[in-house]
């Protein structure tokens, strides 16, 4: 496990090390494998999405004004985790974890309207899991991805948590890089899923 003093930290120490390397190439094979499995989702929900046997379909249901902003919470928590990796390379490790911090409360944010929006789909629009092959579909499809935004603010605050006592160093370091990269592979995702299942279903 190699570890380098702060006052001799490379201007990449995500990348310094074989380890660091590896990480990072550990995760690509995992991404690849995380993109077949939404692929299979996405195709399909818009198999399915027309199949809403007499209940409510997306143009009932969807609120572009929510999923908007929900959207641009989820945009802005990519950006400041660009912005703690930059502090990370800069060694500003205060910054760093203030950055990531953001991210985190950001993240928590999205998922409490996800959540919300999930109440009032089955509380006042009577729109359930079984409902009907669209209701299977969207909700299995938002959930994973749900899933993966809980996963990764579990992830980075593990991070922020246990690196209070070890600082940014190159075992630390690639760690942050790689958690970074899965939640921008979060934000694209919802991307998709706002223009396929959101915007397709309101106004296509």
């Amino acid at each position: 496990m190699a570890m380098k003093h702060a006052d001799t930290l490379p201007a990449h120490p995500e990348k310094a090390t074989l380890e660091g390397k590896n990480k990072l190439l550990g995760f690509w094979f995992f991404i690849g494998s995380d993109v077949v499995l939404f692929a299979s989702l996405f195709g399909t929900y818009l198999g399915l999405k027309g199949s809403t046997q007499g209940g409510p379909g997306p143009k009932d249901l969807f609120h572009l004004e929510y999923v908007a902003l929900m959207t641009f919470i989820l945009l802005v928590s990519s950006m400041t985790s660009v912005l703690g990796i930059k502090a990370m390379q800069r060694n500003d490790f205060a910054r760093m974890q203030l950055w990531f911090w953001i991210t985190i409360l950001l993240g928590l944010a999205f998922l409490g309207l996800e959540i919300n929006e999930f109440y009032q789909f089955v509380v006042h629009e009577d729109f359930g899991y079984t409902t009907s092959a669209f209701a299977s579909a969207f909700y299995t499809l938002l959930g994973f991805h749900g899933a993966h935004v809980t996963f990764g603010v579990l992830w980075i605050a593990t991070l922020l948590i246990r690196s209070r006592t070890q600082g940014i160093n190159t075992y630390t370091a690639p760690k942050f890089y790689v958690a970074s990269l899965y939640w921008h592979f979060v934000d694209v995702v919802w991307v998709f899923v706002f223009t396929l299942v959101y915007l397709m279903g309101k106004v296509g």
